[in-house]
């Protein structure tokens, strides 16, 4: 239209600054550097996309044939369309956000703020009669605790949405619509298409085959993005049960308060909302990305507070699992620390959560930290094994990298040489070659 232009037209100097996070930078066009624990995936064209989508199919099928009904599966979502289109959502959803904050007068989420549509309206002044600032108001999506969304986000699901023009804000001074997305040319678009039409279709795969799909967290500056996307996936998919979960990466600064935004979305919009717990996988990347173009690191500055992140958000998860959201919470404790797989035990205890809840489940890499996943599941918990599934020749070479990822676990597998050894000379001694432990074997 020819009343639209660029937000970036009248962004300030501050708000670019804090942008630089989501803008291309050539220089680590490779997402592999720095990144030894995670599978990397390079937009080729819409055919490797294709290929990708039915790999993970094949894995889907495999999970259900094994597993009856209790199986996950992870997706990355980068696999299944071009990054740069994430990356420029990821960009929309922070200009909102700041858009938002602009607006209330205040830091966080919209739905901290409890804005209603009066509040915009006084806002706007006299722009409010214009005709393109009420159909902008019209869209907003809201409750009766305030605003929800600026934009009703659940459109990016439906094939008929036109990115370009959809995310689009007045201008307080002039009541002049502006973009807050680059214009996208009809090819991106359908790429976008394309790419939620392999997830929905993933997904739809895993419900008939009641697989659960957890879609990996990536780059922070994809992130946003992939965050947004999942949750309107949770809103679709897990009315009535999980179905999706997200990734949340602690060592990130900003995980909690992400973390408290979905609670209250999900319990606002009453979908079961399924989490995956992680450390993270890109923290050097991250940092030497954040010193070359100049703006905050986005991550925890040592160990110790990447432990304190996790175990915060932790707490305040399992604090919410017997409250008002009783059993519509899940999460997944993917974590090869033992103090911190005690401290997730301990949590369940203080807020009566059972094993047979079904609501806490605990994960680690196939062929390492077995001295915790096997006496998990021999108490009764719900204990994974994430088994990479492809080819020999890829799988192999991933996990040497994860092995090998920090010098932690070596120390671990060094415990676990032991600790078999003691157990095969007991066997030996005892005339007990063939085993299956009985009791309570919870981790202490």
């Amino acid at each position: 239209m020819s009343n639209s232009a660029s937000i970036s037209a009248y962004g300030d100097k501050k708000e670019e600054g804090q942008l630089k996070q989501y803008h291309v930078e050539q220089r680590f066009a490779d997402r592999r550097y720095k990144v030894t624990s995670a599978r990397t995936y390079f937009y080729l064209n819409e055919a490797s996309c294709e290929k990708n989508m039915e790999a993970f199919l094949k894995s889907i099928d495999a999970v259900a044939g094994i597993t009856k009904s209790t199986g996950l599966m992870a997706v990355k979502l980068t696999a299944l369309g071009r990054p740069q289109l994430l990356l420029q959502l990821s960009e929309v959803i922070m200009r909102a956000r700041n858009y938002m904050q602009q607006i209330a007068g205040g830091t966080g989420n919209v739905l901290t703020h409890h804005k209603t549509i009066e509040d915009f309206q006084r806002y706007f002044g006299d722009h409010k009669n214009k005709p393109e600032v009420q159909e902008f108001m019209k869209k907003i999506t809201s409750d009766k605790e305030g605003i929800v969304h600026l934009f009703p986000w659940s459109n990016i699901l439906d094939e008929d949405m036109n990115l370009s023009d959809s995310f689009r804000v007045p201008d307080p001074k002039t009541g002049q619509m502006r973009r807050l997305i680059s214009q996208i040319s009809t090819k991106e678009e359908e790429m976008f298409r394309n790419m939620l039409r392999r997830l929905n279709h993933i997904i739809q795969i895993a419900n008939d085959a009641d697989v659960r799909i957890m879609i990996d967290a990536e780059q922070t500056y994809f992130q946003p993005a992939i965050s947004r996307i999942c949750l309107e996936m949770m809103r679709r998919y897990n009315k009535d049960k999980f179905l999706v979960f997200n990734t949340y990466q602690t060592y990130l600064k900003n995980t909690y308060n992400e973390i408290l935004t979905d609670l209250e979305q999900a319990q606002r919009q009453n979908f079961y909302w399924g989490a995956k717990l992680v450390r993270g996988a890109y923290i050097e990347q991250e940092r030497a990305r954040a010193a070359a173009m100049g703006y905050e690191d986005p991550t925890c500055e040592n160990v110790d507070a990447t432990t304190a992140s996790f175990h915060k958000c932790l707490k305040e998860i399992l604090s919410r699992v017997k409250g008002e959201q009783k059993d519509r919470l899940g999460i997944m404790v993917a974590s090869h620390n033992e103090d911190t797989v005690r401290y997730a035990i301990q949590l369940m205890k203080e807020h009566n959560i059972k094993p047979e809840d079904k609501v806490v489940c605990f994960g680690q890499l196939l062929g390492m930290c077995d001295h915790i996943t096997f006496p998990l599941g021999q108490a009764g918990y719900s204990a994974y094994k994430y088994v990479p599934y492809g080819p020999v020749v890829e799988v192999l070479p991933y996990l040497s990298r994860r092995a090998n990822e920090n010098r932690g676990f070596l120390s671990k597998i060094k415990k676990e040489k032991k600790l078999l050894l003691k157990e095969i000379i007991r066997r030996v001694v005892t005339g007990q070659i063939f085993y299956k432990p009985v009791g309570n074997y919870t981790p202490v």
